[in-house]
């Protein structure tokens, strides 16, 4: 039997699939609603090892998991990689058959598809990363509130030690009281739940050479190593560092046409997390480390914010070679 190519227009409730034989003659369109059984029966009626694509959208893990169970080659689409062109109408069953025949010309654009025990990292890491991001949201309420009192902020740390002091003495009225009291329980059980998944993320990462490497590179601690090794993942999959700082979205946008070139901001297309963590290891630095020292010396001629994201790539650089290696010999070198 001839290979088939399989395109899946994968939503929340329902999807389209398409399948096609290598001539691009569709052989196959149909509708199911999601479903391990429903989306295996479809799929197998390309015969053994299709070649299999679905776009990188809400919710893809359960469908990569079944059909790589099959036995199909999958890939998974780029959303923002693969250029679908102005069509005048746009349905599932154009966007499933589009991305079968990028596939069968050898033009589509792939995201990579993590392992399962990596995604389950991601989501201890991510999960952390969020709760982090609540808690904020809740100390700043309680700078609002104060605020709304006028009352100014004598520490630096409002929830630290003599920053709780401050405020169960602060003149605060009945409503604010409260309010101020049910956000510091809230604050409270966010930190021990951040702690709960730092002790875990911890644990999965003990005896990982990467994660080790990582913490080698000044300003890395055991939180954002953890976050560089589960966003990343695989890092022999990148050739080099540049196409890691390219990926992370830290490198400028490129448009050439004839004689005209132009450079832009950066392109800001990859994970999210990974550039936060970067720039905010730049933050980090104490002395004259190699980023730091890197990071002034464009600041002085760029300015300051071009100067940070200079130092983020030369930073990542690093990384690069931390979760390579296991460790990071320019810096065993240098010291």
């Amino acid at each position: 039997m001839e290979k088939q190519y399989v395109g899946i227009d994968l939503h929340r409730r329902r999807s389209v699939i398409v399948r096609k034989d290598s001539a691009g003659t569709a052989r196959e369109t149909v509708q199911i609603d999601n479903g391990a059984q429903a989306l295996a029966e479809v799929v197998a009626r390309a015969g053994e090892s299709p070649e299999v694509v679905l776009e990188a959208t809400y919710g893809w893990y359960w469908a990569a998991d079944v059909l790589a169970e099959m036995g199909a080659s999958v890939h998974l689409a780029h959303p923002l990689g693969n250029n679908w062109g102005n069509r005048r109408v746009k349905n599932d069953e154009r966007d499933a058959a589009d991305l079968v025949d990028l596939l069968r010309l050898g033009r589509l654009a792939e995201s990579y598809i993590a392992p399962p025990e990596l995604r389950e990292l991601r989501e201890l890491v991510r999960h952390r990363a969020k709760l982090v991001a609540l808690r904020s949201g809740l100390k700043a309420q309680v700078h609002a509130v104060l605020a709304k009192e006028g009352l100014g902020v004598p520490e630096a740390n409002l929830f630290a030690a003599k920053g709780r002091s401050f405020l169960a003495s602060a003149g605060l009225g009945n409503a604010y009281r409260r309010r101020v009291s049910s956000l510091l329980e809230l604050i409270e059980h966010f930190d021990a739940e951040v702690s709960h998944f730092e002790e875990l993320v911890s644990e999965g990462l003990d005896e990982h050479p990467g994660y080790r490497g990582a913490q080698e590179v000044p300003g890395v601690g055991p939180v954002l190593a953890a976050i560089f090794v589960a966003e990343i993942g695989d890092v022999s999959r990148f050739a080099g560092p540049e196409r890691l700082c390219s990926w992370a979205g830290l490198t400028p946008r490129h448009r050439e046409s004839d004689t005209t070139v132009h450079r832009g901001h950066i392109t800001k297309q990859g994970s999210r997390l990974v550039r936060w963590a970067a720039v905010e290891a730049v933050g980090r630095q104490r002395g004259a480390t190699v980023v730091a020292v890197h990071h002034h010396r464009v600041a002085e001629r760029r300015g300051r914010p071009i100067g940070r994201v200079a130092a983020a790539r030369k930073l990542l650089t690093l990384v690069y070679y931390g979760l390579r290696d296991g460790h990071v010999r320019c810096l065993a070198q240098a010291g």
